[in-house]
């Protein structure tokens, strides 16, 4: 047994005198904090709390523990899930992935490019199984295990006057409730360093023997989006305590070619049996008990400390990252909707942290459940990532980006040259290893591209130093060669077009599409800035490159507004090309202004689209994207109700969560978005010299606002 070090995390300086709005105005922050701490007074299956550290998530009801699995399983799932956790199911067929390619033809070659098969082939199945697989594996429940006057307790009804508490300046959640008349008390945290939880329980009921720990191990699902629990295949893995101390047990889990290990470490005298295959209880006869769960893929990883030890290091973290991170404050602000935004902004730093902050890029609902498999989607990193670099954490940003570079780069390489292009194409829907899952949209998206690009200039813009660019060169320059090559001549109007892709606004069609305005935007501003790389690395610019610049086509436009794309002329008539993502409003928001477009025309786009859009066909991420717009365009009251509009997919749960819909009903995109744009509202972008220029100068948003940094 080792004790876990003490270290500090990696965070930027900041200067808050060189980046803060009032300088006689100094933001309190535990108070901004710990006034959005979030209380529970219910079991409500959209309530589950989280804590974590970036890499690993545990996800709890009411008891502060996963005690009631079933009931919250069509709600927010109570989710123990790492980076590192995965689980392929048994391939006896060897399907290949070279199965699931067909090949299209959208400029004159074979292209093949990874799919969906539906004939009932070999391909389809391939297709299925690479889809599929890997998938993010649930690591187990950690619950109370309850009896009631010898009733098991498997129902939150009988349980009273629950009252709950998540402190998020020091990362512990706290419970308490009643069964029988008496007391239990819960206190859990997470190791900011290690997959570990550790919970202090007190009840006398502990000592009477109808109040103890349970751990159950389910089988994962498969499935597109659940809690990745099958408890009905209990046969097709194996739960074996392979050592037991005094104070000391390590259960080793196998699931087909998958093995980790869960330490547990306890203070005092306590017993533990296995009740059924994959069920493990622990009792004591001592009306407090001390509890640590580890989760590892290592067999020698078991790190440990006292419940206290690891109570102070969260603290310390949290209070490392609160203090050393940007932070805005709305509580002299008299609009009666900033209390709810302010909330907002909170949690959502909290949640991002917790789930967003590891090494690999997120999946959309993060370690929390699965959505897509548990998968990473690589265009949906902006939003994932760019508000921790503009919130003064560049440092968590950049911890994903080694993966592009060590561990993407040579199966995007792949991608590309298999299509016939340059550099590198960033695959959409990936995992830890950067394979390609199948798909009739993601495979043809090319919105992510230009995204390393964006995440590498903001680096260079937090720490503009000689080794940053030559860390990131390889990246930047293939990953615009590539964007170069996909750029195709067009001899008879002398101009670049972009075709033959599904744009972010996925109810287009490749096989149509010409000149999606975002994508068109971004290729000018991502090959601009690679120019820029070039120069600062003393490579000189490339005069091709140039060519294709200054030669890239403008946004259509027909009646003063924008298309969906050039040959989209039925775009404010045709309800696909009015559902899904705005993304036209990201030209101008999300991106400065380029050469392709005009200000007036994308006023009136943004009009048309506040009047008539169908609100109902959104996401999350879409809001605080018009908001950005919205700002950018001289219109903060727009920016402002953007960000609170009363529509479904901008709910915020009392956790924080960005809800969606039932299969989604958490969504980071959402929070991380919603942060960048205030973000960008506080401390404006480039060539903006207006302070707060995404909030209404009328006397009702005093906003106050520390450590930000301005958008590009």
């Amino acid at each position: 047994m080792r004790l876990i070090p003490l270290v500090l995390l990696p965070t930027a300086a900041i200067l808050f005198s060189c980046n803060k709005n009032n300088e006689d105005y100094i933001i309190d922050r535990p108070a901004l904090v710990k006034r959005n701490n979030v209380t529970v007074t219910q079991f409500d299956t959209l309530s589950s709390l989280s804590i974590g550290n970036g890499k690993f998530t545990f996800t709890v009801d009411a008891t502060g523990l996963q005690s009631f699995p079933e009931y919250y399983k069509n709600g927010i799932p109570l989710g123990t899930m790492s980076q590192w956790g995965w689980h392929s199911f048994p391939n006896p067929e060897n399907l290949r992935h070279d199965e699931t390619l067909r090949n299209y033809d959208f400029r004159g070659r074979e292209e093949p490019y990874s799919v969906q098969y539906k004939d009932n082939s070999r391909s389809e199945r391939a297709s299925e199984w690479y889809r599929i697989n890997p998938h993010r594996l649930h690591l187990g429940y950690v619950g109370l295990e309850m009896d009631d006057n010898s009733v098991k307790i498997t129902t939150p009804e009988t349980i009273d006057s629950v009252y709950q508490y998540l402190d998020m300046w020091t990362g512990k959640l706290s419970s308490h409730f009643y069964i029988d008349g008496k007391l239990v008390e819960t206190n859990t945290v997470c190791s900011p360093y290690y997959d570990l939880i550790t919970t202090y329980i007190k009840s006398d009921k502990l000592q009477e023997g109808t109040l103890g720990i349970n751990l159950r191990f389910p089988y994962p699902t498969g499935a597109h989006s659940d809690d990745a629990s099958n408890w009905d295949a209990s046969q097709k893995h194996l739960s074996e305590i392979i050592e037991l101390t005094d104070n000391q047990a390590v259960i080793k889990r196998v699931l087909d070619d998958a093995s980790y290990y869960v330490f547990l470490f306890w203070q005092g005298d306590i017993e533990i049996t296995k009740k059924e295959e994959h069920y493990f209880v622990i009792n004591t006869n001592d009306s407090e008990l001390e509890f640590t769960v580890l989760f590892s893929p290592n067999q020698e990883d078991n790190v440990t400390g006292s419940f206290a030890r690891i109570e102070k290091e969260s603290a310390d973290a949290w209070k490392k990252f609160w203090v050393n991170g940007a932070a805005v404050d709305f509580s002299l602000c008299k609009d009666p909707r900033a209390q709810e935004l302010e909330r907002r902004v909170v949690l959502s730093q909290y949640l991002t942290a917790i789930q967003n902050a590891g090494d690999v890029p997120p999946a959309e609902t993060g370690l929390t459940y699965n959505s897509w498999f548990g998968r990473p989607h690589l265009e949906m990193h902006w939003w994932h990532g760019v508000h921790f670099a503009l919130w003064d954490r560049a440092d968590i940003l950049e911890r994903s980006m080694p993966w592009y570079i060590e561990t993407a780069m040579v199966p995007a390489k792949e991608i590309a040259s298999r299509q016939h292009f340059d550099g590198v194409r960033w695959m959409k829907m990936t995992d830890n290893w950067a394979n390609e899952a199948p798909s009739n949209v993601g495979s043809f998206l090319i919105w992510q591209q230009p995204h390393f690009i964006y995440f590498a200039e903001l680096l260079y813009r937090d720490n503009n130093s000689p080794e940053l660019l030559e860390k990131y060169k390889e990246g930047v320059l293939e990953t615009a060669r590539f964007m170069a090559s996909f750029m195709e001549y067009d001899g008879i109007e002398d101009r670049y077009i972009l075709r033959g892709y599904i744009p972010a606004q996925e109810t287009l069609r490749a096989s149509e599409t010409i000149n999606s305005p975002f994508e068109l935007s971004y290729w000018h501003w991502g090959l601009s800035t690679a120019q820029l790389w070039r120069e600062r690395l003393g490579m000189g610019r490339d005069l091709q490159w140039d060519i294709m610049i200054d030669k890239l086509s403008y946004l259509a436009a027909k009646d003063g507004k924008y298309l969906a794309a050039e040959d989209a002329l039925d775009t404010y008539t045709d309800i696909r090309f009015t559902s899904d993502h705005m993304i036209v409003l990201g030209s101008y928001g999300m991106l400065p202004k380029t050469p392709q477009f005009t200000s007036e025309i994308m006023k009136n786009t943004f009009d048309w689209i506040w009047d008539n859009w169908n609100w109902g066909k959104t996401w999350g991420w879409d809001y605080p994207m018009t908001a950005m717009c919205a700002a950018r365009l001289g219109m903060p009251d727009k920016a402002v109700d953007a960000l609170l509009m009363d529509k479904r997919t901008n709910t915020y749960l009392p956790n924080g969560h960005n809800f969606q819909d039932n299969r989604l009903r958490i969504y980071l995109p959402g929070n991380g978005g919603l942060l960048t744009a205030v973000a960008m509202m506080c401390a404006g972008w480039d060539g903006c010299g207006q302070d707060c220029p995404g909030f209404p100068q009328n006397g009702e948003w005093d906003v106050k606002w520390e450590g930000l940094h301005k958008m590009p």
